[in-house]
């Protein structure tokens, strides 16, 4: 009688009800850092949220900078003067605890990261941060006056400019975010190097072309003025160059 043969025991990974328990872990993982993070924006904008009126008013200074003697910014909705400063307030909370939120992502999924990926990861999102936070600065200090001063000297003759309140805070936040989004574009030059999209050669040559393309997203995002357009258009010029740079040294040396 031929004995039988031993049967192969099955490993834990082949096992499907043992990734149950670790996917329930995972699950468990991602509640408690959505929560963390949900937490730590509605902390940050319950602290804001009574200084909605005065944030308004710095925000609002650009303008009112430019305006004529005796002008100001106007309410048209009977709301308005309530749900503009709490907007604010919300989108200024988002913008203080973007830190914190990405932190949060980033603990998530830093264990599963080799550490070649955490090495360059934890570099590109740091500065992913910081050139936002540089994209809505430039934005308000330089580009936002330079904006208002052109509309306003354009005015026709006896046209009075009263911004609504929610329009203006609609306006500077697209510029902000239009901006800031600009600002990122070194870090998606290196994210495409990284993933073997294009090559640091491949950039240099395209720089024309990138040019042409630059000016013409500014174009196209910006208020129909030249000086918006030009404000926007030479610093993305100068950070693909920045962006052609820091890609090499995230590849090899070209032979």
């Amino acid at each position: 009688m031929v004995p039988d043969e031993p049967r192969a025991h099955a490993s834990p990974a082949d096992d499907p009800a043992a990734d149950e328990p670790r996917l329930l872990d995972h699950l468990l993982e991602l509640r408690g850092r959505l929560l963390r993070a949900v937490l730590g924006l509605l902390a940050v904008f319950v602290v804001l949220l009574p200084f909605g009126n005065k944030l308004y008013g710095w925000l609002a200074q650009p303008l009112l900078q430019k305006l004529p003697a005796g002008a100001q910014i106007i309410a048209v909705e009977v709301a308005s003067p309530f749900f503009a400063p709490v907007k604010l307030a919300f989108f200024t909370a988002l913008l203080a605890t973007m830190p914190w939120l990405l932190y949060q992502a980033w603990a998530f999924v830093a264990p599963g990261l080799y550490s070649r990926e955490k090495r360059l990861a934890l570099p590109l999102l740091v500065s992913a941060v910081a050139l936002f936070y540089i994209g809505c600065a430039f934005a308000f200090f330089l580009v936002l006056p330079g904006v208002f001063g052109f509309l306003v000297h354009i005015a026709p003759e006896g046209v009075a400019m009263m911004t609504d309140i929610n329009a203006y805070l609609d306006f500077v936040l697209v510029i902000f975010l239009a901006f800031g989004a600009s600002f990122e574009l070194p870090v998606a030059l290196v994210i495409a190097v990284v993933l073997g999209w294009v090559t640091p050669a491949q950039l240099r040559e395209a720089r024309g072309y990138a040019i042409v393309g630059i000016f013409v997203i500014a174009a196209i995002i910006t208020p129909p003025d030249v000086v918006s357009q030009l404000m926007l258009a030479i610093p993305m010029v100068l950070l693909y160059e920045l962006g052609i740079i820091a890609a090499r040294f995230v590849t090899p040396r070209e032979r």
